[in-house]
């Protein structure tokens, strides 16, 4: 049985999680509209992924016993003033959900629960990765710098990624 407080701390990440889904899709339809369609394709994945994690943790809840409560999305931007600014809003951000899973696991501890704490592993494992590879698209960007042939050359790499490549699964 999950303790009251863990249940209510994940049903919250729940939210956390399905917001990121939101986000990265609204950064997928910002991109589209830049007629940049492999980063459009790479946040649809990340869309996708995020998606995954919220529902890993509806699931744990339930397994645990726990009562899954959905709350309301809150709107996610729409524009940004570039590419990069974009990518660099998709880094702080996984730097905050970073922050919010190390909130989770520091409860886990505080509660003695060992079950939760096992389960948040994967989770602190995979803010590594997804942190990593945002971060290699920020500088990709800083290091091309305004030439439009290698932004085409970043953008067709970006449409090369594969469900479960190019960040964690």
């Amino acid at each position: 049985m999950i303790l009251e407080k863990m249940e209510k701390a994940l049903n919250d990440q729940i939210n956390a999680e399905f917001f990121s889904a939101y986000l990265y899709l609204s950064m997928a339809a910002y991109f589209e509209d830049q007629n940049l369609s492999g980063c459009a394709h790479w946040m649809e994945l990340q869309y996708n992924e995020e998606s995954e994690h919220a529902m890993k943790i509806y699931k744990y809840i339930n397994d645990r016993g726990g009562r899954v409560q959905l709350n309301v999305i809150e709107t996610p931007q729409a524009q940004w003033k570039s590419p990069l600014t974009a990518f660099e809003a998709a880094y702080k951000h996984e730097q905050y959900i970073t922050g919010r899973i190390n909130d989770l696991m520091k409860l886990a501890l505080e509660l003695n629960d060992f079950t939760t704490q096992s389960f948040l592993q994967w989770y602190l494992n995979e803010q590594v990765e997804e942190e990593a590879n945002v971060d290699e698209i920020v500088q990709s960007f800083h290091m091309m710098g305004n030439d439009k042939r290698a932004m085409f050359m970043l953008d067709r790499e970006l449409k090369q990624r594969q469900a479960g490549s190019g960040s964690g699964d």
